[in-house]
């Protein structure tokens, strides 16, 4: 049932949608000229349409514009220069260098820039064959390539005039859908056979793609004026219903707790057994949510949450009396859960016809959520150094896409020697474990799809059931190309030998070449890595984890400006949250990354991963000790937490002054809040007070253990150097 969901789902998703739009935008033109007589033409055309259409990835309509257009002059320029060096070997390769290298360092200005940059080189690449052209040979073609440009992106702008909010909604689902998988893996925390480690490790892993997609979703809805100023209710529903997932995310973190603790408590009970069930099944309904929303159908529940709160409190109860054991921690957890569900319901409620007031108001400044960057030379200039991940990864690229055509000259393949070149240019990543990962999926994807498509060829011969399979082949690789890299490839590469059948080429022969020639590039890409400029992971993750620090310092301190009477805006407060959210990622992106790197660069591996999962702890922890603080009484409120909240701020400043700072404009600075009037000596003896300075202990036992394994690795190093010397 539930795989069966995965499939419709997927058809109704934004990657299947966006393969359906490649293809059609780049098969229309080669059709057409296909029927006018000149299909060399409609080929070129469609390149174009091609480049474009890889580079239009989801995002607010007037950054897609933009994208678009700088994509088209950048493969324009990329086409002229190649085809003006095309006669001389000696210029071409200058020529693939100095593009290679200039389209790379696109990155410094983000994925939407990077991948412009990509199409820029794709274009050079298919035209490196070009030969010895005329200069209104050179024209032509470029002008075609502009013409398929245009074309896709009128497309492309057409459609979304004619379904606005589709693409925010698309990109809303698989946001709820990962939040639905996170808390799925939150509740194996309460199943006493699962494993804690392997836990973490998947709960830190999953973040980094809620993450991923929340910010995809803030981009799509929060830098869209239309949206945020539409006033008709799909507008205004996709930010509420993101904003209360962004909530419910959150709940779902202040579900967390001493886990081992709770285990070693209420392990032989069965009441966590109890809580395992229901967090599943929270998350399945999130799932059923998605699926709703995505396929554009009024949501309504699936499940019935009461009856599974009424099991949970009466084996609360039963474990009160039986065991004579406090409770109070499963109580705490209770809560979290119901107001999971009572999120979940208010979300409901958004669809529900009879609702009174629904809409409620969101924070004025949504701007404020979203990064915004400038495009400016001085970006690209601070980033010419070799500390630059992006210019190491820059030099490289040059290196061995130049490397890669003199190899294709010296060695006769076939007539398509540039797959030297475009496997180069898509395996070569920024980091070796990206690289790495690339590789082994391009090469198992063009060994099995060629397989398979060789046998096509051989078992069928109507064409018209190849062009019906032409077609599948180009929406399944279109629609896979940014989830699954390696089906992608299994389905690209029996799309081109079908392409080139209809061009009555041999097909067997073309097959061959292309499978040497992607050995070839892997093989090139692959090494580069350990000798051109290596960039490995253990010598940057340093300021990743200061950034992290920094941030769940920050986010922590608000609980003491919440005891201290001070006003915490809920637009700040939820700023503060996403930077945690967003380092965190980044910090569990690092870690595994430098985990699949040869073991000799691994540096201290087993201490940051003790780091981001004391550092996964303390955000959670944190989410829930300021839950706990917001909804307290004054009068539980006491000095002893003020202290402890200062002694335990106190230690990660500490902590994070170990690492030394980006640059000299870091604004890191401690907070210091005044004793709250009247908090002098006060103490309270009450449960609620009592939980409070357990979960502050228990925060200030997490720094210190981040302080210790912090320290082991800024000094292992110098005690390093220092035998060295």
């Amino acid at each position: 049932m539930k795989r069966t969901q995965e499939i419709r789902n997927f058809f109704y998703s934004q990657y299947f949608a966006d393969g359906l739009r490649i293809t059609f935008g780049t098969i229309v033109p080669a059709l057409v000229f296909s029927w006018l007589g000149n299909l060399q033409v409609g080929i070129t055309i469609s390149l174009g349409a091609m480049a474009v259409g890889l580079s239009d990835t989801p995002g607010p309509a007037i950054h897609r514009r933009n994208g678009m257009l700088a994509c088209t002059a950048v493969v324009l320029i990329s086409a002229l220069v190649t085809h003006m060096a095309s006669s001389e070997p000696v210029l071409l390769t200058l020529a693939i260098i100095g593009l290679s290298f200039f389209f790379s360092m696109f990155a410094v200005y983000g994925a939407r820039a990077s991948s412009v940059g990509t199409m820029g080189i794709l274009i050079m690449v298919l035209n490196t064959d070009a030969g010895d052209q005329s200069a209104t040979d050179a024209l032509a073609n470029t002008l075609c390539i502009f013409i398929g440009c245009v074309w896709y992106m009128l497309l492309s702008l057409s459609l979304h005039q004619v379904r606005p909010y589709r693409q925010a909604q698309q990109e809303l689902a698989e946001s709820i859908s990962n939040v639905a998988d996170y808390i799925r893996i939150k509740a194996k925390f309460y199943d006493i056979r699962s494993d804690f480690e392997q836990n973490y490790r998947d709960l830190i892993a999953q973040q980094v793609v809620v993450s991923e997609h929340q910010d995809n979703v803030r981009d799509q809805l929060f830098r869209s004026k239309r949206i945020i100023k539409d006033t008709t209710k799909i507008g205004r529903l996709l930010i509420l219903i993101f904003t209360d997932i962004i909530d419910l995310f959150e709940q779902s973190m202040a579900t967390h707790y001493d886990y081992e603790a709770i285990r070693q408590q209420f392990g032989h009970t069965g009441v966590l057994q109890q809580f395992n069930v229901t967090i599943r099944r929270i998350a399945n309904e999130l799932d059923h949510l998605s699926y709703q929303i995505n396929a554009n159908k009024r949501p309504k529940p699936l499940y019935h949450f009461q009856n599974d709160l009424d099991r949970i409190r009466h084996a609360i109860d039963q474990t009160e009396r039986e065991h004579r054991i406090n409770t109070l921690p499963l109580k705490k957890i209770l809560i979290n859960v119901r107001n999971l569900i009572q999120r979940l319901h208010h979300l409901y409620s958004y669809y529900d016809r009879t609702a009174k007031n629904t809409f409620r108001k969101e924070e004025t400044d949504l701007s404020r959520f979203v990064a915004h960057k400038a495009i400016d030379l001085k970006q690209l200039r601070e980033n010419l150094t070799l500390k630059s991940t992006l210019f190491r990864h820059a030099v490289r690229m040059a290196a061995v896409m130049g490397m890669g055509y003199l190899l294709s000259l010296s060695i006769n393949v076939g007539a398509h020697s540039y797959w030297i070149l475009l496997t180069i240019m898509v395996i070569l990543k920024p980091g070796f474990s990206l690289t790495k990962q690339r590789n082994f999926q391009r090469l198992i994807g063009t060994i099995i799809g060629g397989i398979g498509g060789a046998l096509l060829l051989i078992l069928v011969h109507d064409e018209t059931s190849l062009f019906i399979l032409l077609l599948l082949f180009m929406v399944a690789t279109y629609s896979l190309i940014r989830i699954n890299y390696i089906v992608s490839v299994m389905f690209m590469t029996p799309y081109v030998l079908i392409m080139f059948s209809f061009l009555e080429m041999n097909t067997l022969a073309i097959l061959q070449e292309r499978i040497i020639d992607t050995l070839i590039g892997s093989g090139l890409a692959f090494f580069s890595n350990y000798v051109i400029l290596p960039n490995w992971e253990s010598s940057q993750v340093h300021q990743t984890m200061r950034k992290l620090l920094v941030a769940n310092y920050r986010y922590f301190a608000q609980a003491l400006s919440l005891i201290a009477g001070q006003p915490v805006s809920v637009t700040d407060y939820k700023l503060a949250r996403k930077e945690v959210y967003i380092t965190t990622a980044n910090m569990g992106s690092a870690f595994q990354r430098m985990i699949t790197e040869p073991k000799s660069k691994q540096k201290d591996a087993r201490e940051v991963n003790k780091f981001v999962i004391f550092n996964h702890i303390l955000s959670s922890y944190s989410v829930t000790l300021l839950n706990n603080v917001r909804s307290a009484a004054n009068a539980s409120l006491t000095a002893e937490h003020v202290r402890l909240i200062r002694k335990t701020l106190y230690l990660l400043a500490q902590t994070i002054r170990l690492f030394e700072p980006e640059d000299e404009h870091d604004d890191f600075q401690e907070i210091e809040v005044d004793m709250p009037p009247g908090f002098d000596g006060k103490s309270v003896d009450s449960e609620e007070s009592r939980l409070i300075t357990d979960q502050l202990n228990f925060l200030y036992r997490i720094v210190t253990d981040l302080n210790k394994t912090c320290e082991h690795l800024v000094k292992r190093p110098l005690s390093e150097k220092d035998t060295l010397r």
